[in-house]
């Protein structure tokens, strides 16, 4: 199904019908302030399994980063990090960063690769951190890409949901999406290493 939400002031039924999707274990694909995203709760492992076999990669292998609400619902899945990270990412987020920290235990077992690391999103985007709120964990992102060469990521949600339809529970319609993905920060030792460049730069908030 297409679901219409209006970024400014997002629809709180809309919200709960999304919510109630993902506790059913159903995928969504959502927009946040990048690209939209592909994802589902990550507290059920069927439906991460289901998003695997979409993105033809296997769970453990997979680098799927997770949308919070914010700082706080970031702190339940990452080990504790150094004042002046937390005082950067404070700055930066909400916003179009991707940040990897050390994972702590509360990562779902599926998830957790060798490398015990965790991508953290918090979007400045009113549609994707309602939902998360309202399912009171985080949901899966991973980037919707486009078959076309030159176009790396589709924008529109109706072409989205047209291509998606068969394959996913929901598609919210939050406007036209961004065509650049997030900034990748890697934070794991401490320092600030830009893993990939995209919308957001790091360098404003040092």
């Amino acid at each position: 199904m297409l679901i219409k939400i209006y970024p400014e002031n997002p629809n709180p039924k809309a919200i709960e019908q999304v919510v109630s999707i993902l506790r059913k274990g159903g995928l969504i694909i959502y927009p946040t302030d990048t690209v939209y995203g592909l994802g589902c709760d990550i507290t059920n492992q069927k439906a991460i399994e289901r998003v695997c076999r979409l993105r033809g990669i296997k769970p453990e292998k997979a680098n799927f980063s997770f949308i919070c609400h914010d700082l706080s619902h970031i702190s339940d899945y990452i080990k504790p990090i150094d004042t002046t990270v937390f005082r950067l990412i404070k700055k930066a987020l909400p916003g179009p960063f991707t940040f990897i920290f050390n994972a702590n235990n509360n990562v779902p077992k599926l998830l957790s690769s060798n490398k015990k690391t965790v991508g953290i999103r918090v979007p400045d985007n009113n549609i994707a951190r309602c939902i998360v709120k309202e399912l009171g964990n985080p949901i899966i992102s991973t980037s919707i890409h486009d078959d076309d060469e030159i176009i790396e990521y589709t924008t529109d949600p109706e072409l989205i949901y047209e291509k998606f339809k068969d394959t996913v529970d929901a598609v919210i319609d939050g406007g036209y999406g961004d065509n650049i993905p997030s900034t990748v920060v890697d934070c794991t030792s401490g320092e600030f290493e830009v893993i990939r460049q995209g919308k957001g730069l790091i360098e404003d908030y040092v």
